[in-house]
């Protein structure tokens, strides 16, 4: 039988806490994520899981 490799890297839908927009963001980034609407760092990336700025208002699969 066959092992499956688990993903452990997800999506996110945050809340940018400056403006109140919602973008879906990778939880795994690698460069650095930011709002579309104002400009704040949402997401900054550090080689591996990346630093999440912003609200995390669910976990997409």
């Amino acid at each position: 039988m066959a092992k499956f490799r688990s993903n452990k890297s997800n999506f996110l839908r945050v809340k940018c806490t400056d403006c109140g927009n919602q973008q879906i963001v990778f939880d795994h980034a690698a460069s650095n994520v930011k709002c579309i609407i104002c400009g704040k760092t949402l997401v900054r990336s550090q080689g591996g899981k990346s630093q999440i700025r912003a609200q995390i208002i669910e976990v997409l699969d």
